[in-house]
C-alpha cells in the first residue's frame, strides 16, 4: 500500500513545494552557470531507472562543456573533490548537492521518486553482481538510504549497491522519513561528498588531466 500509493504522492506533494525553489534556482545559479563559459544550464543526464527503463535525469551542469566520463577501478564514475572538469560554480553545487536539485521534475514526471536507490549509467548496469540488480526493482531516488548512511561517494561503489539493494527490500514510510531527516543533515555537514579511494582517484585525475588537454 505505502510502496504504490502513497510513495507516489508524497513524491507529488513534496516537488510541488520545491518547484518555487527550482524556480529561484533556476534564475540564481543558471546566470552563474551560463556566464562562466556560456555553456548550457542544464545536463540532461541519461540513466537507468526502475525495470532498466533507460531515462533523462536532468541536473544543473556543474562540469565544463563536453567533458570525458571518468571511470574507477570498479566501473563506478570519478568525482573527486580537486576533479579539473568542474567548474567553479560546479564545485560549489556539488558540495552542497543543489546541482541535484532539477530532479524535482524527474519525480513529478514519475520517473525517479524523492527517495531511492541513486540512478546509474548504462555501463554500470552491465557490472552488477549477485543481486545487485535487484535495485532496479523500484524507481530511483534523489537521495537514498546508500546515499545517507554508506558515506555518499566515500564509500565503496559495490558497498552502496548493497545498501541500496537492503533498501529495496525493506521500503517503509518509517524508513523513508528517517532517510529524508538524515539527508538533511548529511547536505548540511558535506559528507562523504567526494571519492576518497586515493589511489584509484589518482589515476581518474590524471585520466581527466590527459582528457581536458587533448
Amino acid at each position: 500500500m505505502y510502496q504504490r500509493f502513497v510513495k507516489r504522492l508524497l513524491d507529488i506533494l513534496i516537488a510541488l513545494l520545491a518547484m518555487p525553489f527550482l524556480g529561484i534556482l533556476v534564475v540564481v545559479l543558471g546566470t552563474m552557470i551560463h556566464l562562466e563559459d556560456k555553456g548550457p544550464i542544464f545536463y540532461n543526464a541519461p540513466r537507468v531507472g526502475k525495470d532498466g527503463r533507460e531515462f533523462t535525469m536532468f541536473k544543473f551542469r556543474s562540469m565544463k562543456v563536453n567533458a570525458p566520463d571518468l571511470v574507477m577501478e570498479d566501473g563506478s564514475t570519478y568525482n573527486g573533490a580537486d576533479d579539473p572538469r568542474l567548474t567553479r560554480i560546479g564545485a560549489f553545487m556539488r558540495r552542497t548537492s543543489l546541482d541535484e536539485f532539477p530532479q524535482f521534475l524527474n519525480v513529478l514526471n514519475g520517473t525517479m521518486s524523492v527517495i531511492g536507490p541513486r540512478p546509474d549509467l548504462k555501463r554500470e548496469t552491465e557490472l552488477y553482481q549477485g543481486d545487485e540488480g535487484d535495485k532496479l526493482l523500484v524507481k530511483p531516488g534523489i537521495t537514498g538510504y546508500a546515499v545517507v548512511y554508506g558515506g555518499r561517494n566515500a564509500s565503496s561503489w559495490h558497498d552502496r549497491l548493497k545498501l541500496d539493494v537492503w533498501y529495496v527490500r525493506n521500503i517503509s514510510f518509517a524508513l523513508d522519513a528517517k532517510v529524508l531527516f538524515k539527508t538533511f543533515k548529511t547536505v548540511f555537514t558535506q559528507e562523504g561528498v567526494y571519492i576518497e579511494n586515493e589511489a584509484g582517484a589518482a589515476a581518474a585525475r590524471d585520466a581527466a588531466d590527459r582528457g581536458l588537454s587533448e
